[in-house]
């Protein structure tokens, strides 16, 4: 019984011991294998810590640098900053000094500017106290009128009855019909009443003649003294000269192809005759002719002509003609002191350079009417600025007048509407030839300035034939009247002399004679300036002593 519990008792302290033995040799191992972990666990942290220590380094190193790349860039801004502040105190400085001298320039127009507005100031006001008196004597002859017009009534009704009573004794003393009586008087009457209106006449146009020539010579002249211009010979031709005959044959190119490549592309016909070393180029539009003559003109210089190089030279010419056209227009518009006009209306102004009429430069005569215009407007106290423009532009139709079907009045009402120019311009374009009304007063100033520059003498060429029809019909008109034995113009046909019969014609009527004979030289003729009409009749006894 002990034996078996004692083998009991070894068997499990034997069993025992071998679990502990067994766990203690486990423990060791597991702890082998832990403690490894941690050393392969720790070498991997300091390897860790190592690369991480690298990197801090590095980034640090990297920081360091762009630390020291940003104070250089820094510097630099600061630099660049403050050559900029630098420069641009220099540019406000210079802006300053120009804006100061610029001031300094308008404070001297303002200050001419005021004083003419003072001398205009009191330029108005002295025809401001004339047209006072003016109208002071006005209604003083107005009263005096009405007074005369009561003794008129008074001395017609006492008149009536001389007449009635006149008519009562040439009845008795006579013994006339009453239709013969009524006669003799209506023919005295009518003597007595063509001597008054002679004489009404006479007067009437003393006193308008005494007050209106002195304002309108003073006016006229004014405008005529501040402007001048050139004059120029009307032709449809221009003329080349060439260096020598040899470069004829080159302008006409082989079988002729040089010459009509010449003439297709420029629209001119190139006359090519026995002339010595001249080349005569032919057409009635004269831009083309310009354009044709500058090509020519480069290649006969440069010496190569061909059809390529002709298409090249015409091409360049017509792109400078154009050039030189708006800068004609641009120009006279500067020189007119005219702002704000539409850009194809200045082209076409400026076509107007090589527009001739009567031999007189259009463009040139444009700008004289315009300058003529704004002078007398100013001096009446119309606007100046819509006179110049008026002016200006009358004439702008003969700019297209021979592209364009119609005259070159309705060329230019429909230009200037078309590119919205003022109604009194359009007006005055139309009515500057008296086709319409006139609507205001300077479309009768341009009329007025339109006379002058084309009626003064060398302004404008005419032809004999011309020139002679105009003479034998202002001599035919005053041959028409009755009682004219001559007539003879004179002066270039600017005064037409009348001698009258003078037992036909009375000195009264011959006061009515001239007016007449005015009368329809104005309704049938069409003539540049003014035609003075002078009657003369004269009496003569002639006796001879043998």
């Amino acid at each position: 019984m002990i034996n078996t519990t004692s083998i009991v008792i070894i068997s499990a302290a034997i069993a025992i011991v071998s679990i502990l033995i067994g766990g203690a040799a486990g423990y060791g191992l597991r702890k082998h294998k832990w403690e490894k972990k941690a050393a392969n666990a720790q070498h991997d942290a300091d390897h860790i810590l190592a690369q991480a220590n690298e990197k801090l380094a590095s980034a640090k190193a990297e920081v360091e640098k762009q630390k020291l790349q940003a104070q250089s860039i820094k510097k630099e801004a600061q630099d660049a900053k403050k050559e900029k502040i630098l420069e641009a105190q220099e540019e406000i400085h210079q802006y300053r000094e120009r804006v100061d001298n610029e001031l300094n320039q308008r404070r001297q127009e303002v200050s001419k500017q005021e004083n003419r507005l003072l001398q205009r100031e009191d330029a108005i006001d002295h025809k401001d106290n004339l047209l006072d008196q003016k109208d002071a004597k006005i209604t003083q002859k107005e009263n005096q009128v009405k007074q005369l017009e009561v003794q008129v009534q008074e001395k017609q009704k006492h008149a009536d009855e001389l007449i009635s009573q006149r008519e009562k004794k040439l009845l008795e003393v006579a013994k006339l019909e009453p239709e013969q009586a009524k006669k003799i008087v209506l023919d005295n009457l009518s003597d007595q009443l063509i001597s008054e209106r002679a004489q009404l006449i006479r007067e009437s146009n003393e006193e308008v003649q005494a007050k209106a020539d002195h304002f309108a010579r003073k006016v006229i002249v004014e405008a005529i003294q501040s402007s001048a211009a050139d004059t120029v010979s009307e032709k449809t031709v221009s003329v080349v000269n060439l260096p020598n005959d040899d470069m004829k044959g080159r302008i006409i190119g082989r079988e002729g192809r040089n010459i009509r490549s010449f003439e297709a592309l420029t629209g001119i016909d190139l006359i090519i005759d026995d002339t010595p070393d001249v080349v005569v180029l032919s057409g009635f539009d004269p831009i083309r002719r310009e354009i044709a003559k500058r090509a020519l003109e480069r290649l006969v210089k440069d010496g190569r002509i061909h059809p390529a190089r002709i298409e090249e030279m015409v091409d360049r010419a017509r792109k400078e003609v154009n050039d030189d056209i708006y800068e004609a227009g641009e120009n006279a518009l500067m020189e007119l002191s005219i702002h704000k006009m539409h850009p194809e209306l200045v082209k076409i102004l400026g076509r107007l350079k090589y527009r001739t009429s009567y031999g007189q430069n259009v463009l040139a005569h444009s700008i004289e009417v315009g300058k003529l215009t704004g002078v007398m407007a100013a001096e009446l106290g119309l606007d100046e600025k819509i006179a110049v423009r008026a002016g200006l532009l009358h004439d702008i139709g003969k700019s297209i007048d021979y592209e364009i079907e119609g005259s070159h009045v309705e060329i230019g009402v429909e230009l200037a509407r078309k590119y919205h120019e003022p109604d009194l311009v359009v007006n005055a374009i139309a009515a500057h030839h008296g086709d319409v009304p006139k609507l205001s007063f300077i479309a009768e100033l341009v009329v007025a300035a339109d006379t002058i520059s084309s009626a003064r003498p060398g302004a404008r060429s005419e032809s004999l034939e011309n020139y002679i029809r105009r003479l034998e019909q202002l001599e035919t008109i005053a041959k028409s009247h009755q009682g004219v034995a001559q007539a003879y113009a004179i002066q270039a046909g600017r005064e037409i002399r009348v001698m009258v019969e003078p037992d036909k014609i009375s000195d009264d009527r011959t006061v009515i004679l001239a007016r007449d004979i005015k009368n329809q030289i104005e309704d049938d003729m069409e003539y540049p300036g003014n035609i003075k009409v002078t009657v003369i009749r004269e009496k003569r006894a002639v006796a001879i002593a043998k």
